[in-house]
């Protein structure tokens, strides 16, 4: 039934309800903390008030949280010049490949670079990048060698003499009107760089056809001279669309792989997340797959098996991995709250109580150090919980817990 619904619901509607449902819990977990929303093409802060608010309090405290992606608005400008490698280049960016973007300027370098890291937004680009490079850096040795492979990352230069240094780079993205003699430049390759024309200088096969309706559009736009703002909100829009396709069908099966509430008992520890396994996630794109939201066709098959792969699909699951792990805590802390403390310690040894006392303070130190998604409300019932089986012992172990 959700997955008919999914299809006849425009896709940014999916993504925004998607977000907003991930991030709910941890919204209601820490009212305090603002928490980032990307609805539509925009990232919003939101805070939900807690009961404890009062009227004219004071500003919100300052977290030192990640922030979120930026979206540019020079986006257009960027891409102007190499509108038909668009699929190319996301598809680049999310495999996390070796890129060289070689511009005639260190500003027109940053942007670019920063406009490519941009491409992924909602999804987290995890590799390295540099906006600007030079050979005064400390990895120059380390990116020019030629004894191993360039590594997961992003370089932005101005200086003709990479053009030669990192020839043995898979990607060089050419934008600008660099030009350089090239006389020791024999290769085919390396003559293609010397000229005016701008573009992309790779062997890479895209998985995705290209989406011709949008190339049109932009490039009628240009002619059009359609303003840059508008311009850009469509190429974001496209490629907001685009990773948000890709993203639905991998945050479908990790949800799946969450062990059922009702399994989680108080006295034992959580069940563990299923295993990802990538087989089994690539059963599921048959009836549950990017086709459903995107209209583009491809191997999207082949692109899921590469970027299991790469860095941006290792950082994706460790980050959810790691919020999925948090939930099971939170839960286990709300199953605790409901049992009946007072009817488990009956039969239970001094033992067996004291390990007890020491685990829950250190679900609650865990709890408020991790800011996990549970209720202020719950931690204090658990605090409770404590000072209650702390009183039912001994005078002794009573004065050695307080003291520890």
């Amino acid at each position: 039934m959700f997955l008919t619904a999914l299809n006849s619901f425009p896709l940014f509607l999916v993504s925004a309800h998607l977000d907003i449902n991930r991030k709910f819990s941890c919204l209601l977990a820490e009212p305090i903390s603002p928490n980032n929303l990307c609805v539509f093409l925009f990232v919003t802060q939101v805070r939900i008030p807690s009961r404890v608010d009062k009227l004219g309090s004071s500003p919100l405290k300052q977290f030192n949280q990640e922030p979120y992606p930026v979206i540019l608005s020079f986006m257009n400008r960027c891409f102007q010049t190499v509108l038909i490698h668009i699929q190319m280049l996301w598809e680049l960016m999310l495999l996390g490949e070796p890129i060289v973007v070689m511009a005639p300027s260190p500003t027109i370098s940053s942007e670019m670079v920063l406009a490519l890291t941009s491409c992924l937004t909602p999804l987290k680009y995890c590799c390295d990048y540099r906006p600007y490079f030079t050979i005064h850096d400390s990895e120059f040795k380390e990116y020019t060698t030629r004894t191993q492979a360039p590594p997961n990352i992003v370089v932005g230069v101005t200086n003709p003499f990479f053009i030669k240094t990192l020839q043995h780079w898979p990607h060089l993205l050419r934008i600008g009107e660099l030009r350089m003699s090239g006389k020791a430049l024999t290769q085919a390759r390396l003559s293609a760089l010397d000229s005016e024309v701008d573009g992309i200088y790779t062997s890479y096969k895209t998985f995705l056809h290209k989406d011709k309706t949008l190339i049109k559009r932009l490039l009628k736009g240009i002619q059009r001279k359609r303003p840059s703002e508008v311009q850009s909100a469509l190429l974001r829009r496209h490629l907001l669309e685009l990773t948000q396709s890709f993203i639905i069908p991998l945050e479908h099966y990790i949800v799946s792989l969450m062990p059922l509430q009702r399994a989680i008992t108080p006295w034992k520890n959580p069940p563990q997340i299923r295993p990802f396994r990538q087989e089994d996630f690539m059963k599921t794109l048959e009836h549950a797959g990017p086709q459903l939201t995107c209209v583009l066709k491809g191997d999207w098959l082949g692109l899921y098996r590469r970027f299991f792969k790469s860095p941006n699909f290792d950082g994706w699951y460790r980050q959810r991995h790691k919020e999925m792990t948090q939930k099971l805590e939170a839960l286990h802390l709300e199953a605790i709250c409901e049992a009946n403390i007072v009817a488990w310690m009956k039969d239970k040894s001094e033992v067996e109580i004291v390990d007890l006392v020491l685990k829950l303070r250190e679900k609650l130190i865990r709890a408020r150090c991790h800011h996990l998604p549970v209720k202020e409300e719950t931690l204090q019932r658990v605090g409770l919980y404590v000072e209650t089986i702390i009183g039912s012992l001994p005078e002794d172990l009573q004065t050695v817990l307080h003291h520890h």
